[in-house]
């Protein structure tokens, strides 16, 4: 069978498990709706926690990413992944034993305030848009390739199947739909990396392979022959870093307090059992993470080799018909400059004839390899899973934070428990249309995108969340003055160096980068951001009243272990 029929048949299994699923999970209650009843196993939430966080940037952006960025493209793993530790030991326990649905449930309670309830819902709303709008561009990158349909009706279709089990079966269907979704993006990611580290080394662990000699006699290791291709063709040294430390310290920052201040990563925490639970569940699912992590910047080795001994300096029309498929796609695009017949890929500008979109590199890579056509149908199957997953879990944040946090706890507290989830559900709804308009209307390729979501999330939340677990006195003005001042930041210096909206639009351009205050790049800023937002925080604190007594009393009794009281007598 060619890789289109293997495409629709693996897309055409996985879709139907995730729908039968749904069917057979689906939500009676609003429990079940927001926090799937509250009694999910360890093992299950960890599993579904993982393909939650692991989102179409982590399995289609981020080792395209590492792959042209070479060591600077580190900040993502250190960053998402240290981010995701922070959250399992920082944040989720406390925040399960406070026992809200979401994270303006929390803010809405501890800072005892409708009004930090509703900007906590604004937060989730800006961070939640941002980051689905990278999930519709990774749906629609899939589709358009390998479904040969285009960008617009590959994302009208993912939305469908989303739309169907989160309005469905809310956070218990997406949860076991998404512990399916781990195991076929995880398979799907490994497999290809397995077959190419034994093709390139002789080495079947892709993360030693990346580290080994090439098995082609040479005696040269992987990353010297990487080293020298880039170097030949004007690029920098693959294992050299181009980034101030400043800014790859901002990044890291940022990309970690942001993973703690995610409201769709932290709501899983709600659906176990117990507090000993939530710890287990970010155990297991930091373990499940990993795997795809430390796999990614071998995976980003591997096909940029492959990628650079292909193309460069080869004739356009003998190349091989993976190349003209993904041309087809508006991803890559070849500029015959010197009309020579050849493909000149380099560093220069000027010359190069040759742009290759970083989303291509891991759907590319098994055919840049030439695996079997069951392999690159496969890869296809994972990026829509990891797309699906998270943009479900993200749908869900944005119709409990409308039908809950507004609905329920603002505007209409006598609302039915049988109209809330009807609220919910058309929230959700609205939400799958809004992501639908975004994934046809890209603002950038994925990681970039998802990367500036961290940063918002960085700006508003995180401060917010750890002052009012770790800091009784911490009050209502303070911490609603701090997430306006820092979000508000976050998203000028968006708009301005990122999309050059105070600029003319120049967006993306060089120019822009000798203007970045303190030289801190946008995906960078919501450290910064943060920061302002503590001070802000702790300033307006000083100067307004303290929080009442019972209050303070739950912020105290949230830090001491369950079982702590009957131990000691008190």
């Amino acid at each position: 069978m060619d890789v289109q029929t293997w495409t629709y048949l693996l897309v055409g299994i996985t879709f139907a498990i995730y729908i039968g699923i749904a069917i057979w999970s689906r939500a009676g209650s609003t429990k079940e709706f927001y926090v799937a009843g509250g009694g999910v196993s360890p093992l299950a939430n960890g599993l579904a926690t993982a393909a939650d966080w692991m989102s179409a940037a982590s399995f289609i952006s981020m080792a395209g990413l590492i792959s042209f960025m070479g060591y600077d493209g580190s900040v993502y793993l250190m960053g998402w992944t240290g981010g995701y530790v922070l959250l399992a030991l920082l944040l989720a326990p406390y925040l399960r034993k406070f026992g809200k649905f979401t994270v303006p449930d929390f803010i809405g309670d501890r800072y005892y305030s409708d009004t930090a309830r509703i900007v906590a819902v604004i937060c989730a709303l800006i961070v939640s848009f941002t980051y689905v709008a990278g999930q519709m561009r990774g749906v629609g990158v899939v589709f358009s390739r390998f479904l040969e349909v285009d960008i617009n009706t590959g994302v009208i279709i993912g939305m469908v199947i989303v739309l169907f089990y989160a309005v469905l079966g809310g956070m218990k269907g997406i949860t076991y739909t998404q512990v399916a979704q781990y195991c076929v993006l995880i398979f799907a990611f490994m497999v290809p990396a397995i077959f190419i580290s034994i093709q390139m080394t002789g080495n079947p662990i892709p993360q030693l392979g990346m580290g080994s000699q090439l098995n082609d006699g040479s005696g040269i290791y992987l990353l010297d022959k990487l080293n020298g291709l880039s170097t030949e063709l004007g690029f920098a040294e693959y294992t050299d870093g181009k980034k101030s430390m400043t800014d790859v310290f901002m990044i890291t920052l940022a990309l970690m307090v942001g993973t703690a201040g995610l409201p769709h990563v932290i709501v899983r925490f709600f659906t176990v059992k117990r507090v000993k639970d939530a710890r287990k569940s970010a155990g297991l699912a930091l373990l499940f993470i990993a795997i795809l992590y430390t796999t990614a910047p071998a995976v980003a080795v591997f096909a940029k080799t492959n990628l650079i001994n292909t193309v460069s300096n080869q004739e356009y029309a003998k190349m091989p018909e993976w190349f003209k498929n993904w041309e087809t796609t508006g991803l890559l695009t070849f500029d015959d400059k010197n009309n020579d017949g050849k493909i000149q890929y380099v560093a220069n500008k000027q010359v190069n004839e040759l742009t290759i979109d970083n989303d291509i590199m891991v759907l590319a890579n098994p055919e840049i390899a030439d695996l079997p056509a069951w392999v690159i149908a496969l890869v296809a199957a994972g990026g829509l899973a990891a797309a699906l997953s998270t943009a479900a879990g993200l749908l869900l944040v944005i119709s409990s934070s409308v039908s809950h946090d507004l609905i329920k706890k603002v505007f209409v507290p006598t609302i039915s428990d049988k109209g809330e989830l009807w609220v919910a559900r058309g929230a959700a709804t609205v939400a799958v249309i809004i992501a639908g308009y975004f994934g046809i209307n890209p603002p950038g390729f994925v990681a970039a995108v998802v990367a500036l979501a961290f940063g918002l999330a960085a700006a508003s939340f995180f401060p917010a969340i750890v002052l009012g677990i770790f800091y009784k006195k911490m009050n209502k003005e303070g911490a609603i003055a701090g997430m306006v001042v820092g979000i508000s930041l976050m998203l000028f210096y968006m708009l301005k160096f990122k999309f050059g909206i105070f600029d003319g639009g120049k967006e993306a351009l060089p120019g822009l980068e000798k203007d970045w205050w303190f030289g801190i790049s946008p995906e960078g800023f919501g450290s910064v951001a943060m920061l302002v937002n503590f001070i802000v925080s702790i300033v307006i604190m000083q100067f307004t009243p303290t929080p009442p007594e019972n209050v303070q009393e739950i912020v105290e009794d949230i830090r001491i272990p369950s079982g702590a009281k009957e131990a000691t007598g008190h």
